[in-house]
């Protein structure tokens, strides 16, 4: 019956209402002040989509917060949805949006560390004794690693780091109103002309040297990526130089895997010898522009990075390179390459499903070759002097030099340049100073807060790309973590996987729900270890990124190498 009537109701076409017309779009709307406000903050020719977390930078950055306002009133601007550029703000930690309602945020923050070497050299107390303090007038967050390990524990007032931080220092730091970062002391672009830089790329762009010769003496080096990854750098430059143009280049600055800060300190530096390597890189594979994206933790080298890219351009040595220079959020999954290139294009840091990979598609559909700051740092040295010296600077059980950031209950922690394949006891002894007095060595994380965590009884092993797979680990980017008897092997594996589940993009189930059941899991002293296992089985097995796939590897290590603790 309800067919019969369905068919004899009259029909009319939607746009014969007789209702009054909106006299505006669905949705909220962008007052004019705030469009005018926006439009003078960002300027007409930031409109691009690809702009989107650059302008959302320069609103948190103006205004301390982001408005529910301001932002309508940048999609508008931008001719995307509000709710489009509401997931991109909402989706990375350094943007606070706030709505009408809100409180608004106090103009000063306060970020404590409470990454591994952080906790372990006193953040949880040094955050309660700032709450205790400033609760009422100062914002006081804890936020992952900084890439200050080295200095722990670390707290950043406004954009100002403090190293080693107190709640005594963070006052000083108050009351001078040292709340801005400052520009390191690096090697400036004329003494590095002193000493012959931007001579080999000169040499490159004349034609005297070869692009074949250039990825040859890489190959040869042995020298691979030194984000993690660890692919062989001179075949990734022949792989992406293999496809047609035009190609696209992108520097991975995110150096966001706690325990490492090796890009940082060769940014502090010497900035040019990098900046060169990475046009050399340019030039083998025809890329016409090229983006660096750097973690937004380190603003002091991102300000001495748009002033040195400056003098590179009226000095003529970027030639007919355009080098653009991003920001991150604060979102370690954009240490992800394709979630780098994602973020890079003003989107969400979700990492893309492969193939294809980027080397054939990549930043904005174009082949992109992508290469870490450290590995791009070394590439002048290396073509300057042959293959061969790279070689000779390994051990027996390594090839070339390796960038061991090394921190935690040692006497002596920093970034130590050491041959390929030296050990943890290499470091701890040889270049640590031992361990802290007091302390007898333990335990240690071979690569960062994924690399997994070996006993001291295996400190003998080589610290190299794929020396460690039979334990179930990895050196990763090469983040060297030393832990003693005084501490809690339950304590640091649910302090890792705290830094995953809040990490976690949230793209896959896997992921977003395993990091978060392992941690309840974890949270008794006795721990439920076959449920434990099933779990991170899953989160290895399915997951679609390393996040992901590697967040129960320091979980899986501490049932292993120290299950008298857990039982």
């Amino acid at each position: 019956m309800g067919g019969d009537i369905g068919r004899h109701l009259p029909r009319s076409h939607p746009g014969n209402s007789k209702k009054k017309a909106r006299s505006t779009p669905k949705g909220r709307q962008a007052a004019q002040t705030d469009l005018e406000a926006i439009s003078n903050l960002i300027g007409n020719d930031s409109l691009s989509r690809d702009l989107l977390i650059e302008n959302l930078h320069l609103i948190q950055d103006r205004y301390h917060q982001i408005s529910v306002k301001h932002l309508a009133a940048l999609a508008e601007l931008m001719g995307i949805p509000l709710a489009e550029a509401y997931e991109v703000a909402s989706f990375y930690a350094h943007f606070d949006v706030v709505s009408d309602n809100d409180k608004p945020i106090p103009e000063l923050t306060i970020r404590v560390c409470d990454s591994l070497t952080c906790e372990l050299f006193g953040a949880n107390p040094l955050f309660e004794e700032l709450e205790n303090r400033f609760s009422e007038s100062i914002r006081i967050v804890k936020v992952p690693c900084m890439g200050m390990c080295d200095r722990a524990p670390v707290a950043e007032v406004g954009h100002n780091h403090v190293p080693n931080a107190t709640l005594s220092s963070i006052c000083k730091v108050i009351a001078n109103k040292e709340v801005q970062s400052n520009k390191p002391d690096f090697i400036s672009f004329d003494n590095y002309r002193k000493t012959g830089g931007y001579l080999l790329l000169e040499s490159c762009v004349r034609g005297e040297i070869s692009r074949d010769s250039v990825i040859m003496q890489l190959s040869d080096s042995g020298i691979r990526g030194l984000g993690g990854a660890g692919f062989p750098t001179g075949k990734k430059w022949s792989i992406v130089k293999s496809y047609p143009g035009p190609r696209v280049m992108a520097v991975n600055g995110d150096e966001g895997e706690p325990g490492t800060f090796k890009d940082r300190l060769y940014l502090e530096r010497d900035p040019h010898r990098f900046l060169e390597g990475m046009l050399i890189g340019a030039w083998v594979v025809e890329a016409t522009d090229v983006y660096i994206y750097l973690r937004d933790e380190y603003p002091g080298i991102y300000s001495a990075l748009v002033d040195e890219i400056a003098v590179l351009s009226a000095s003529g040595v970027l030639g007919d390179t355009n080098v653009h220079l991003r920001r991150g959020a604060g979102a370690y999954i954009c240490g992800e390459e394709s979630a780098m290139i994602e973020s890079i294009e003003g989107k969400r840091g979700l990492p893309r499903h492969r193939p294809p990979f980027v080397a054939e598609v990549g930043l904005f559909g174009k082949p992109t070759l992508v290469n870490n700051i450290e590995t791009l740092f070394w590439v002048r040295d290396i073509v300057e002097k042959g293959a061969g010296w790279f070689l000779a600077q390994g051990g027996e059980k390594g090839k070339g030099l390796r960038s061991y950031s090394l921190s935690g209950r040692i006497k002596k922690p920093g970034v130590k340049l050491a041959p390929a394949g030296s050990t943890a006891w290499d470091l701890v002894m040889n270049y640590g100073g031992g361990m802290l007095d007091g302390h007898k060595f333990k335990a240690y994380l071979p690569g960062g807060a994924s690399g997994g965590i070996l006993p001291a009884s295996k400190a003998d092993l080589p610290l190299d790309f794929g020396t460690l797979n039979a334990e179930g680990c990895f050196v990763g980017s090469h983040a060297v973590v030393i832990l003693s008897d005084q501490d809690d092997m339950k304590d640091v594996a649910r302090n890792l996987m705290r830094f995953f589940k809040s990490e976690s993009c949230g793209q896959c189930t896997p992921c977003r729900v395993g990091t978060e059941k392992a941690l309840d899991l974890m949270s008794p002293s006795k721990w439920n270890e076959p449920v434990l296992r099933e779990v991170a089985q899953c989160m290895s097995d399915a997951s679609i990124c390393g996040l992901g796939q590697a967040a129960s590897n320091p979980l899986i290590c501490v049932l292993k190498n120290f299950s008298e603790e857990v039982s």
